[in-house]
């Protein structure tokens, strides 16, 4: 489901604003890895526009898709928590615009203000936590019995 604020939209103004100066605008052509599960997570994105697949691995096959990110949505969360390894990977599925942070640099400035470091956990847990849900769901639409599936 999209988020209907970004990352940037959802901090106080100044707090926004301080984390806009460490940020890049990237483009990234189609089939481009970002990321490879168990590696470092060293930086994290908002997309602007397109969509990344985010997949695991899966032993003796090609890694399974397990979720597609577009527009507005943040695109890893293991850069805040400690070992900083990715639990994915991801590629993009076609052209991809969006926002790099650097993670190093987020976790920094989240340390020195507190209130911007509340934005940004919140804001990464309220993304979990829709994540969670939606997988949840699309368990239930796979596995549940018929019917259990509440189509609000």
């Amino acid at each position: 489901m999209p988020r209907t604020r970004t990352l940037l939209d959802a901090l106080p103004t100044e707090a926004g604003e301080r984390l806009a100066t460490i940020t890049r605008e990237v483009s990234l052509p189609r089939a481009t890895r970002l990321f490879e599960e168990g590696r470092r997570a060293d930086r994290f994105w908002v997309v602007r526009n397109g969509q990344v697949a985010l997949d695991q691995h899966v032993p003796g096959r090609r890694p399974a898709i397990v979720e597609t990110v577009g527009r507005g949505d943040l695109l890893g969360w293991s850069w805040l928590f400690p070992p900083y390894l990715w639990h994915l990977g991801a590629e993009t599925v076609g052209p991809v615009d969006a926002v790099e942070f650097d993670a190093a640099a987020v976790r920094s400035l989240c340390e020195t203000d507190p209130e911007l470091g509340r934005a940004v956990y919140r804001y990464v847990a309220e993304t979990v936590a829709d994540r969670l849900h939606s997988t949840r769901v699309r368990l239930m639409e796979l596995y549940g019995p018929p019917g259990s599936v509440d189509e609000r």
